[in-house]
């Protein structure tokens, strides 16, 4: 007799199936066929094949959002860098060090949209900044620092690491915590100085940390948004100089209701983010291969 089908699994299934097919699976096939129409969200969409990709072969702009978004990704080594240092700084028993801790943390549970607000008034013309190198008698006339091409992608870029430090610093932190003391004191007696034995305990230990944190800051630095809409008022920068790829698919379909051109750009973003999942993660499994 053939076996029977038992239907409880399914039944405990269904709900997260449910939900993962209506805002997973439908969303995603849904734009994969809208990139090969043209539409505006308000009326039907018109097949229209490849010309959506066409166009984004010879769309200026889009290259310049993807080489933005390259130029961005120099935020996770800084990132990694910056964090491993001020975890090494932290991991310490002194008086106040929680409190300490907790104000580095600070940045993290603001919100991006907030402090970006409060980065653009800092930068602003009649800002904090303007206001306090006239003082200093460093600059003679305020330096309208968004409106400068060059510097819009590198002062997002400071105000994604400024945001990131706690919460990385934190994975580093409980990850400086696992490793035995005994290590430390192994490479003192061996001759190691503060700085060595840092270099020759503290960053091998913290292998699995920092390929994790490489991997999901490298994919939120694709993807940034909120550093970029809220230092340039949405518009993107002086000549396009602060667009990035999420930023100009944002901009494609809300703001040009451009949606199946946008429905175009966001798979462009979609393999070029699997593509640095596969990467990182084969980078992970050879890390955890090695220990």
């Amino acid at each position: 007799m053939p076996k029977k089908l038992n239907l409880t699994p399914y039944l405990f299934l269904a709900p997260a199936l449910l939900v993962i097919g209506v805002f997973i699976l439908y969303p995603i096939l849904a734009v994969i066929y809208y990139s090969f129409t043209e539409y505006d969200i308000v009326t039907a969409p018109v097949w229209i094949g490849l010309k959506n990709y066409q166009q984004l072969w010879n769309d200026e702009v889009f290259w310049l959002a993807l080489r933005n978004s390259f130029v961005y990704l120099l935020v996770t080594p800084i990132l990694i860098v910056l964090c491993i240092l001020l975890a090494i700084a932290v991991n310490r028993k002194l008086p106040g060090i929680n409190a300490f801790r907790a104000i580095y943390y600070v940045p993290v549970i603001s919100g991006s949209i907030a402090v970006g607000y409060a980065w653009r008034m800092l930068f602003d013309t009649n800002g904090l900044i303007n206001g306090a190198l006239l003082s200093l008698g460093l600059i003679k006339e305020s330096i309208q620092w968004l409106a400068e091409p060059a510097l819009t992608l590198p002062i997002a870029m400071a105000l994604t690491i400024w945001l990131g430090l706690g919460y990385y610093m934190m994975i580093f932190l409980a990850g400086l915590q696992n490793i035995p003391e005994e290590l430390y004191d192994a490479a003192l007696i061996d001759g190691c100085n503060g700085i060595q034995k840092h270099w020759y305990v503290s960053v091998p230990g913290l292998r699995p940390q920092i390929t994790f944190v490489a991997v999901i800051s490298a994919l939120a630095a694709l993807e940034v948004f909120n550093e970029i809409y809220t230092l340039t008022g949405g518009l993107g920068g002086i000549l396009n100089s602060g667009v990035t790829m999420v930023f100009y698919l944002w901009k494609q379909a809300f703001k040009l209701q451009h949606a199946g051109y946008a429905s175009a750009i966001a798979m462009a973003l979609l393999v070029i983010t699997l593509l640095f999942s596969i990467v990182n993660i084969r980078s992970l499994e050879r890390g955890t291969e090695q220990e």
